[in-house]
């Protein structure tokens, strides 16, 4: 009889301890992916970051009427050099002064024609404030990304993920595409 009711309260111990493991499991937030995001192109197309996995992606804010906006021609260059391993998508933002075009069309045809953009564009989006885009969200806030909080303070910032989908790092309007500091991600094996 000992050696059942010692049975007994070792299987209900097991159970105990099984649910406790369980409804935790269920309320811990799971973190997010930049593969779990995908969002409306300028030309209405769904950019799907799962189909990214294997590829480096630079992400940026961009705008069509700003200082930094000739980095459109290094973002090409840099994206036509390295199709093959890294994809660039350009989120165009007017949360800078007013920087940006109001309609798709026009930021689209702007691109094509003064900087030849191939790389995906997003819809116009806000990259900050409480319009922030999810992905922004996600981009911007460590406990989110459960790397780094980021500042966007203008337009053209930069975030480096790398082949597993990790965020590895921000880089603010000032660093071009030519940059040492970016191109020694982009140029790594």
């Amino acid at each position: 009889m000992k050696k059942y009711l010692y049975l007994l309260g070792s299987v209900m111990l097991l159970i105990a301890c099984a649910s406790f493991i369980s409804k935790k499991d269920k309320t811990e937030k799971k973190m997010k992916n930049i593969y779990d995001f995908k969002i409306e192109g300028l030309d209405g197309s769904t950019i799907d970051f799962s189909q990214f996995k294997g590829k480096k992606i630079l992400i940026v804010n961009t705008a069509s009427k700003c200082g930094f906006t000739p980095q459109y021609a290094g973002l090409e260059k840099l994206y036509a050099a390295h199709k093959d391993n890294l994809v660039i998508v350009g989120f165009p933002s007017d949360n800078f002064g007013g920087q940006e075009f109001q309609d798709n069309k026009d930021i689209s045809s702007f691109c094509q024609k003064n900087y030849g953009v191939t790389f995906p564009l997003t819809t116009r989006v806000d990259v900050k404030g409480s319009d922030i885009t999810p992905i922004y969200k996600y981009l911007t806030e460590k406990s989110e990304n459960g790397v780094l909080d980021a500042t966007i303070s203008w337009n053209f910032n930069k975030f480096y993920i790398d082949e597993k989908g990790n965020l590895i790092a921000h880089f603010d309007s000032k660093v071009t595409p030519d940059s040492p500091e970016l191109l020694k991600y982009i140029d790594a094996k």
